[in-house]
């Protein structure tokens, strides 16, 4: 998680916002990065300053995600390999240490006999079967998921590149290891934590053990994040924004408190960017606190808080937070569907922001200068001028902007990573998510079973209070 500083953006000390640079986001170049930003205001800045524009880089018809199965049968095919072939997969197995896997998990001393007795069905076997295990826990993940707590995330790299498509070409081509490779996370993390792998003494097992666990949950990622994405990690209560790999902003969150308001890890497509939002209260607080009656009998109230109240013929009481800066949703809204009803919103409590552990929320994502942000995305990924986004902030009145290019999110949960000045770290471990990845990481490799993601309950976490 390489973070190049204040970069791509002009700030405006007197209003608090920073903004883009269009031109280094689409190139992907940081510009000099320019004093530190004061710290955030009590409430939203009045009046953005100009953001410059950006092509957007596909079309809305690329929004639609793919279609992705739960579950998955075994892909491990087998085929003919040469004695040459199987040699060069011994090697890579041997070199699996590096990655934060496990040789043994891979029988090194049966596939060298199998080697020794030459070619026929028995080396087609054995090496078939290795290397497919080895493909599935560099592409997927060594941890299975009833270790992955609270993990709702669907890997497509199975999609992408099946095991016996790989296998197919690795042996077409003769580069056993550089197929492999291929699968391995992209991501600079992933790099920067094997690195730290290689120094950690041997004798260091907790350390060697914690790197491991971290290395694993980059596997559990999509291999390739997208041109745009925003990054949050869970437990750094930080937000990154991110183009062509480079990390051009980070933003403070608060995230969801720890027990069943715990924020889930997710990756999700962004669908629009709400300015000015509306905050429809859920029913647990119109009726299981009371709100919706105290309205109804407090007309000065609900107007004094920004509320429209109704009551339906049925007798249901709805309350809807008008738009302004008092909203619980703040000025703008990350609106990501999902079956958590999760999302990333802007607040008026911004002085949490300040405190070093942030974990506050009923599951939904705080950020800090919000506003900031979806003009950023909007122009980004919506193709709107910085004219156009100014003036439909300036408007105060709801309005949503949907995205026409991809603009994904990802809900992350690192215990050990390069913080937001580029230093490899640690961070607490608010929920308590290492002990089951460990432990699956020091017991024998399971076979893979199919599952794609979490068979937990999911709860729906709808409240920004």
């Amino acid at each position: 998680m390489k973070y190049l500083g204040r970069t791509g953006f002009k700030w405006s000390a007197a209003l608090g916002l920073g903004l883009v640079s269009a031109t280094a986001l689409a190139a992907g170049q940081p510009q000099p990065a320019p004093a530190a930003a004061p710290q955030p205001a009590a409430s939203p800045a009045a009046t953005p300053a100009p953001v410059p524009t950006a092509t957007p880089s596909a079309s809305a018809t690329d929004l639609a995600p793919p279609v992705i199965a739960p579950q998955l049968p075994l892909d491990e095919p087998v085929m003919a390999w040469t004695v040459a072939d199987a040699q060069q997969l011994l090697g890579v197995i041997k070199g699996l240490d590096a990655e934060g896997l496990f040789p043994a998990d891979y029988e090194p001393k049966a596939l060298a006999a199998a080697i020794a007795a030459g070619p026929g069905p028995a080396l087609d076997a054995q090496a078939s079967k290795v290397f497919a295990w080895v493909v599935e826990d560099v592409r997927d993940g060594r941890t299975r998921m009833d270790a992955r707590v609270q993990w709702f995330v669907v890997d497509p790299d199975v999609e992408a590149n099946p095991t016996h498509e790989v296998m197919a070409r690795a042996l077409a081509t003769g580069d056993i290891a550089g197929e492999i490779a291929k699968l391995a996370p992209s991501h600079a993390d992933y790099g920067a934590l094997k690195a730290m792998l290689a120094r950690t003494p041997v004798a260091n097992k907790a350390g060697r053990s914690l790197i491991r666990a971290n290395m694993d949950r980059w596997r559990w990622l999509q291999r390739d994040l997208g041109k745009y994405y925003l990054l949050t990690n869970v437990p750094e209560f930080q937000l990154r924004l991110t183009v062509n790999n480079e990390v051009i902003r980070s933003y403070r969150t608060v995230v969801g408190k720890p027990g069943k308001t715990a924020t889930p890890q997710l990756a999700e497509m962004v669908e629009n960017v709400v300015f000015n939002p509306t905050w429809t209260v859920p029913q647990s607080i119109v009726v299981g606190e009371g709100l919706g009656p105290a309205l109804l009998a407090n007309p000065a109230r609900a107007a004094r808080e920004n509320y429209k109240v109704t009551k339906a013929k049925d007798g249901t009481i709805y309350v809807v937070q008008q738009p302004g800066d008092g909203n619980s949703l703040g000025r703008m809204k990350i609106d990501m569907p999902n079956e958590h009803a999760i999302y990333l919103h802007d607040t008026p409590s911004k002085s949490l922001f300040n405190t070093p552990v942030r974990a506050y929320s009923h599951g939904c994502i705080r950020t800090e200068r919000a506003v900031e942000l979806g003009m950023t995305m909007a122009i980004l990924a919506a193709g709107k001028t910085p004219q156009e986004v100014t003036d439909i902030f300036l408007s105060k009145q709801y309005t949503k902007v949907p995205m026409t290019t991809q603009f994904p999110v990802y809900l992350t949960y690192f215990t050990m990573a390069t913080d937001i000045n580029g230093k490899m770290g640690t961070f607490r471990d608010i929920y308590g998510r290492d002990a089951p990845v460990i432990a699956s990481l020091a017991a024998p490799r399971k076979p893979w079973d199919g599952k794609r993601k979490t068979t937990e309950q999911v709860i729906k976490l709808d409240n920004p209070l």
